[in-house]
């Protein structure tokens, strides 16, 4: 067996978080008279940990930086809010981790706070299944860097080509690929399927042996 470890991005991978993010920055944010557009938070924000989120505003809209921490627990807060609100179990995402988790290493990397992964993993009935969380408060470096899957690989003592790593936006990708573990891309939560999982590390092991 070649893949030892899975490591999931959180945010339109386990959880369909994406919208609850972008609506409670922009709630946030409009307490001061500041919005991100959507066109805007797809091809820039999206996926990035919420104070690189200010700091890209503080840039382009001006939004004083004097401004950031308040502006970020208020996000926060409300992120748990519109979790506890909609964050629900989901029954392929627990049926493929209850079985992923019996054979192999399995961690959550997001670019979200601790709490909030934590929060939304319990939520949605998958923190049992974990072996390791890592959040944006973890590292130095947030994705697009790859020090949060690097990080999570040297927990496993694993090396990257062990580790399959399941991501969904760009700068998640660029981190997975940095990283030199195996990627597989998802394009919504709806995507992550034992089966396909499944079928995505047979391929791998069966590429690798090949060699």
């Amino acid at each position: 067996m070649v893949i030892k470890a899975i490591l999931f991005d959180m945010d339109g991978v386990l959880i369909d978080a994406k919208e609850w993010h972008y609506e409670a920055l922009n709630k946030a944010l409009n307490h001061f008279g500041f919005n991100i557009n959507r066109d805007a938070h797809l091809s820039t924000f999206d996926g990035l940990p919420t104070i690189r989120k200010l700091e890209t505003l503080t840039k382009s809209q001006g939004l004083p930086e004097g401004l950031h921490d308040h502006i970020n627990q208020l996000k926060q807060k409300y992120t748990i809010q519109y979790s506890h609100k909609y964050c629900k179990p989901t029954f392929n995402h627990r049926y493929a981790l209850s079985k992923l988790s019996k054979k192999y290493k399995i961690a959550v990397c997001s670019n979200s706070i601790r709490n909030t992964v934590k929060t939304m993993m319990e939520l949605a009935g998958l923190n049992s299944y974990l072996n390791l969380i890592i959040s944006n408060q973890d590292v130095v470096m947030p994705k697009p860097d790859p020090e949060m899957f690097v990080k999570a690989i040297d927990s496993f003592s694993l090396k990257p080509e062990e580790c399959l790593i399941l991501e969904d936006n760009e700068n998640g990708i660029l981190a997975a690929k940095a990283s030199g573990a195996h990627l597989m891309k998802i394009a919504s939560p709806d995507d992550v399927q034992l089966d396909a999982i499944e079928n995505k590390i047979k391929f791998i092991n069966q590429s690798t042996n090949q060699k």
